[in-house]
C-alpha cells in the first residue's frame, strides 16, 4: 500500500535531531524520497540509519549558495522537489532586549529568518519548473504569545509567519502551498535534558501552562508537517498550525513567564 509521500522529493532542513529527524524517520516510512541537510554533520547518521532513497548533505541555510546547492542536490538526485520542509533553526539566548547582544541577533535571524527565505526562494523556482509543490516552515508558539527575554527568536519566527502567509498567496494560482507548524513547549534538543532522556524522567517539572499538560514531542510535530505536506492537505495554504497542547489559547502570556519552564529554550528545531 503507497504511503502519503510515495515517491515524492522531499527537502528536511535540521534534519540531524529533533523535529528534523523526526520527519525524516517519518516521511521515509510514507515513502518519501529524501534529502536531509543539517549543519551539525548528524544527517549524515540519520540518511544511512534509513537507507534507500535518501541522501545527505551538509548545508548552513543562512548561506545562499549552500541552500542553491541543497535544491539543485534535489533535483540531480531525484529529477526534482516536491516538498521542502524548512526546519532549521536555533533558540539563541535569553535576556532582556537591552542586553542582546547584537551579534546574537544577526546569527538567529540569519538561520531563522534568512534560512527560511533562501529555501522557499531557490525551493519555490525548483518546484515552478514542475509544477507545483508543498512547504512546511518550522516557526513558533513564541510568534504568537509573547515570551518574556525571547525578543531576538519570537521576532524571527514572526517573521516565519509572514513569509508563510505571502509567499502563500504569491503562489496559490501556481499549485504550491505554502504552511507552517508553530510547536510550543517541545521535549527536543533544545532542552538540556532531553539530551539524556527520550521523554521527562521521573519528578521532571510538568508544565501547567499546557491545557493538555505535557510536553510535545517531534513525532507531534512531524505528524502535523506529514498532514500539511501530503493530498490530504490540498485544499489548505497560508495556515499557520498551532501544535503546542493547547498553549496558544489557554495562556495570554501579557507580560508573564511561561509557567514552570523559565528557564530553557524550547523548539529543537
Amino acid at each position: 500500500m503507497a504511503g502519503r509521500l510515495q515517491d515524492k522529493v522531499c527537502i528536511i532542513t535540521g534534519a540531524g535531531s529533533g523535529m528534523g529527524k523526526a520527519m525524516a524517520q517519518l516521511f521515509h516510512a510514507e515513502g518519501a524520497k529524501l534529502v536531509l541537510a543539517d549543519i551539525s554533520g548528524k544527517q549524515d547518521e540519520v540518511a544511512a540509519s534509513l537507507g534507500d532513497n535518501v541522501v545527505a548533505m551538509h548545508c548552513d541555510v543562512s548561506d545562499e549558495e549552500q541552500v542553491k546547492a541543497l535544491v539543485a542536490k534535489a533535483e540531480s538526485e531525484f529529477g526534482r522537489l516536491d516538498v521542502q520542509c524548512n526546519n532549521a533553526g536555533f533558540g539563541g539566548g535569553m535576556a532582556a532586549l537591552h542586553e542582546q547582544p547584537i551579534e546574537l541577533w544577526d546569527k538567529v535571524h540569519a538561520t531563522n529568518i534568512r534560512g527560511v527565505f533562501l529555501c522557499m526562494k531557490y525551493g519555490i523556482e525548483s518546484m515552478l519548473k514542475t509544477c507545483g509543490g508543498a512547504i512546511v516552515n518550522t516557526s513558533s508558539a513564541s510568534a504568537v504569545i509573547g515570551w518574556k527575554h525571547h525578543g531576538v527568536y519570537s521576532s524571527a519566527k514572526a517573521g516565519v509567519h509572514q513569509l508563510t502567509k505571502v509567499a502563500a498567496l504569491d503562489y496559490s494560482d501556481k499549485n504550491i502551498r505554502v504552511n507552517a507548524v508553530a510547536p510550543g513547549t517541545m521535549w527536543t534538543g533544545l532542552v538540556e535534558a532531553s539530551k539524556t532522556h527520550d521523554t521527562p524522567p521521573e519528578g521532571f517539572p510538568t508544565l501547567a501552562g499546557i491545557p493538555m499538560g505535557r510536553w510535545g514531542y517531534a513525532r507531534d510535530i512531524a505528524n502535523a508537517a506529514l498532514f500539511l505536506a501530503s493530498e490530504e492537505a490540498a485544499y489548505i495554504t497560508g495556515v499557520v498550525l498551532p501544535v503546542d497542547g493547547g498553549y496558544s489559547i489557554g495562556f495570554s502570556g501579557m507580560g508573564a513567564e511561561r509557567p514552570g519552564i523559565v528557564s530553557v529554550n524550547t523548539d529543537g528545531t
